[in-house]
């Protein structure tokens, strides 16, 4: 069941990082600019922003294995109305159902895993490492599909590998009691939660500063770095490398070094983003500033959720979760919206100054205000 659950992760992340591969091509395939083909991606984050916390309790009343498939189905449905979708309206539709499954699996698949085997923190790095693979594997091969084939029939193929995912995990998904039924009057004692409410705000400015440079890497390599159509694939590639092994770095050093993990892993991503720019003039490095990033990136997200996953009760977790899954897409979606007013305003070449500027924001944040926090929390896991 576990490693069903990484695969999924793999599918859900391989399809929201596709329309980032693929931007050129869907916007040309609809006489639109990179910018305005973005604004897909910043409403389909935001749905998953705006539909977290319903869908979540809505759902808490369902046993975690009807949810999974429920889930599942609804995603593999949204991809392939994506397919075939005759306008980018539609297309922005179809993205929206796939929103929905979306917004419910990121708030429990962690949780599901948590509960699945004993070792905690290395179930969780597990569905981090389907994330990862997904970037190392699933974008640059959805990419590399939609450059052969067309994006069309990438959207196509995963939804192909959902519906596969929803027999293999009706097989061997066990039962697990849902537990105690979330409700929204619950909601102001678990923002009560200090710890939380500065782990949120965090993950709000780290997003948005990752994406509103993440949303246009590939034009921002093709016409500032200069790259290559397969270099760009292989540029993304080794951003996702550098991901499986932020979360391998998780496993092994966030427990006996939490807070300089922390420190280090979120400080990384917006030296990183500030790089892009100078690093711009040669491909080697490019593509040490994407491995610091990826590698930084997912590092931090990771223990952010290992560490709301310790300090909120069980019967809360799945819900704390979908709000900061909701929050993540927040960052994402206004990321994305500021990167795309950058690229049509001062220029693509300034995308990395903008989001690393934000991020900076959030780093302060987490020193200033999240760090104390922790240190005064009391686990409750």
């Amino acid at each position: 069941p576990l490693v069903g659950l990484t695969c999924c992760a793999f599918v859900f992340n391989t399809s929201e990082f596709m329309p980032i591969g693929l931007l050129t091509d869907i916007a040309a395939s609809f006489s639109l600019t990179e910018a305005q083909a973005g604004i897909m991606i910043s409403v389909y984050a935001w749905g998953v922003m705006l539909l977290s916390l319903p869908l979540m309790v809505f759902a808490s009343r369902f046993e975690f294995k009807r949810m999974l498939l429920g889930v599942l189905a609804v995603f593999s449905l949204g991809q392939f109305l994506s397919a075939v979708a005759p306008t980018y309206p539609i297309l922005v539709c179809a993205r929206l159902v796939v929103a929905c499954a979306h917004a419910v699996f990121w708030s429990v698949a962690s949780i599901m895993a948590s509960r699945l085997v004993d070792t905690r923190h290395g179930a969780i790095s597990m569905i981090a490492t389907g994330s990862s693979i997904a970037q190392i594997f699933g974008l640059p091969l959805g990419r590399a599909i939609g450059l052969a084939v067309g994006w069309r029939m990438t959207f196509a193929v995963v939804g192909g590998l959902s519906a596969i995912a929803v027999v293999y995990q009706a097989a061997v998904f066990p039962a697990m009691p849902a537990g105690e039924r979330f409700t929204v009057r619950q909601l102001p004692e678990l923002l009560k939660n200090p710890l939380l409410i500065a782990l949120y705000a965090v993950t709000v400015f780290m997003a948005t500063g990752y994406y509103a440079s993440y949303s246009y890497i590939e034009p921002f390599l093709a016409q500032v770095a200069h790259v290559d159509a397969s270099a760009i694939t292989m540029t993304l590639t080794a951003f996702g490398c550098s991901g499986l092994l932020g979360s391998w770095l998780f496993g092994r050093l966030f427990d006996g070094h939490r807070f300089p993990f922390l420190a280090i892993t979120l400080s990384g991503v917006p030296v990183a983003l500030l790089l892009m720019g100078p690093a711009a003039s040669s491909l080697v490095t490019v593509l040490a500033v994407c491995a610091l990033w990826g590698c930084c990136a997912t590092a931090f997200n990771v223990a952010f959720q290992a560490e709301l996953i310790k300090h909120t009760p069980a019967d809360s977790s799945a819900v704390a979760m979908s709000i900061f899954s909701g929050l993540f897409n927040l960052g994402i979606g206004t990321g994305t919206a500021i990167g795309g007013a950058v690229v049509s305003g001062p220029g693509i070449a300034w995308i990395g100054f903008a989001g690393g500027s934000i991020a900076v924001v959030g780093v302060i944040l987490a020193i200033t205000v999240m760090f104390p926090a922790i240190r005064r929390a009391k686990s409750v896991a």
